[in-house]
């Protein structure tokens, strides 16, 4: 019984255990991360505005149509390896530290993205000129496959417990942010050189860009410092270590391998695996829709005007950047749960009426099918950076979250545009969009019901943050009393035993 008593007194907070967040580091973590996502999605922007434009560059013997299918393939093909990038890049960060990681992506992913600006046509080189293209697709790819996981995790383990939802959001901020640049600059030069001097070297200038972007990216991620979380799981491997003497047991080297760890995630850890491929889905399939697809859609199925495509798309795009910190700040206060909840239930009602409001043709029927398919998104973007991260434990999260990630998007969310062109192109019929985001919703609200809520509370594996000596105090205390409560309840229990079902029954007859 005395054991049982002071093993309910242990699992009270002391002042150890709780981690107290430094506001200028966080706000650098945040701006750091958010300006990585920035970089890859101005990318992103940039290709899918320009993808016409691109098939005639690179696929110019094709019909129009095949141009843009060509195009997204393209698109689509730096997908396939996103998942080598993550069981590569995600172990390694859980081994050596997030922080060097996420520099080595950021390299890679803005070198890729500013050679684009330099390659040659197929009207110079021939086959090689789409060929060239892919190679760098393929190593911006690899590199994205470490990188939103990889930020997620490094603002998830810095924020604290209480506003994780609200930081995380401007991780995808950052995402909005770079689509809209990318875009807006795409419809600024088309709308300045026309579509002939878009095709003639007009295409180049936004991928130009990018080298800049990379630089100013680099400088902020290499003056950061490593997670308090990963912090502490190093320094108890180290003590671990330490009192092994060296000699370390072969099982326990076996599991911290890569291989180990690899195994150890799809054994152990395989039903939170699935819930973040279901919600990965959910949000990239809807988010590939709207930003890579729609602009499109609008201008090669529906016969849209360009610019008024772009700029409908655009002003989505700015909607979503403007109201994703209020939905993060929401699911503070709410949970997660019931954030994606209502998103999956409305994404299933309302995909149909939204597609057939962009196809109504004008500009004010399109432009609230945007604002309807915006507003689903923004639910699930104001939310995943701080959902997903919270699946996993510390010494584990950068990989699982990489791996589950990075092979739902693969298969899923970079493939939408391809898939959905393809069966428009097949079928014929202009709903499919719509099709496509209702069975999108289903998954996503299946996933969701599994999801345990984690909002305010700690990562698995780590233990509380907060923002203040105050908090820390208050938290300890809570603790201590709740300790107490709980030793004080096994105690009654032992001295005075409840009686048992049955006995309550005879007691009753």
């Amino acid at each position: 019984m005395l054991r049982i008593l002071v093993r309910r007194r242990k699992q009270s907070l002391s002042a150890e255990d709780v981690t107290i967040t430094d506001k200028p580091e966080v706000r650098r973590a945040v701006s750091a991360a958010a300006l990585g996502n920035t970089m890859e999605w101005f990318d992103f922007g940039v290709y899918a505005y320009l993808a016409g434009t691109l098939g005639e560059v690179f696929f110019p013997s094709s019909s129009p149509a095949t141009q843009v299918v060509s195009a997204f393939a393209t698109f689509a093909a730096a997908f396939l390896v996103r998942p080598l990038g993550g069981l590569v890049f995600g172990p390694l960060g859980d081994r050596i530290g997030r922080k060097r990681v996420l520099a080595a992506t950021m390299i890679m992913m803005a070198i890729s993205t500013f050679a684009v600006g330099f390659l040659p046509g197929y009207a110079t080189i021939g086959f090689a000129a789409p060929v060239l293209l892919l190679v760098c697709r393929l190593v911006q790819g690899f590199s994205t496959g470490g990188e939103y996981a990889g930020a997620t995790t490094y603002i998830a383990e810095y924020a604290p417990d209480k506003r994780r939802g609200f930081l995380g959001s401007w991780l995808d901020f950052g995402t909005f942010v770079g689509y809209s640049l990318g875009s807006g600059i795409v419809t600024v030069l088309t709308a300045a050189l026309g579509e002939d001097g878009m095709v003639d070297w007009g295409w180049r200038i936004p991928f130009l860009i990018a080298g800049p972007l990379g630089l100013i990216g680099l400088y902020m991620r290499l003056r950061l410092e490593e997670t308090p979380a990963f912090q502490r799981e190093a320094e108890q491997a180290r003590r671990e270590a330490e009192e092994s003497g060296g000699d370390e047991d072969p099982t326990e080297a076996a599991r911290q391998s890569g291989q180990g760890r690899l195994k150890e995630i799809f054994t152990r850890h395989w039903e939170a695996v699935l819930i973040c491929m279901g919600l990965v889905l959910l949000y990239n399939v809807t988010n590939y829709m709207v930003t890579s697809y729609l602009p499109t859609f609008m201008t090669e199925t529906l016969g849209q005007d360009a610019l008024t495509a772009q700029l409908l798309v655009l002003g989505t795009m700015i909607v979503v950047a403007l109201t994703i910190t209020v939905v993060g700040r929401t699911s503070d206060r709410w949970g997660r749960r019931p954030v994606f909840m209502a998103g999956s239930v409305a994404l299933v009602v309302l995909a149909v009426p939204a597609v057939l409001l962009i196809r109504a043709g004008g500009i004010l029927l399109p432009a609230f099918g945007c604002l309807i398919l915006g507003l689903l998104l923004v639910c699930f973007a104001g939310t995943s950076a701080s959902t997903l991260p919270a699946l996993f434990p510390t010494r584990l999260r950068y990989g699982a979250l990489s791996i589950s990630f990075n092979i739902s998007v693969s298969l899923f969310g970079g493939t939408t545009p391809l898939f959905v062109s393809g069966l428009v192109e097949l079928t014929g019929s202009e709903m499919v969009p719509a099709y496509y985001l209702m069975a999108a919703g289903v998954i996503g609200f299946i996933a969701t019901f599994f999801l345990h809520e984690t909002a305010g509370k700690p990562l698995r594996g780590s233990g509380p943050m907060v923002e203040s000596t105050e908090q820390a105090q208050a938290l300890v205390a809570d603790s201590r009393v709740e300790a107490r409560r709980r030793a004080r309840d096994v105690w009654i229990r032992l001295r005075h035993p409840w009686p048992r079902h049955d006995d309550k029954e005879e007691q009753a007859r």
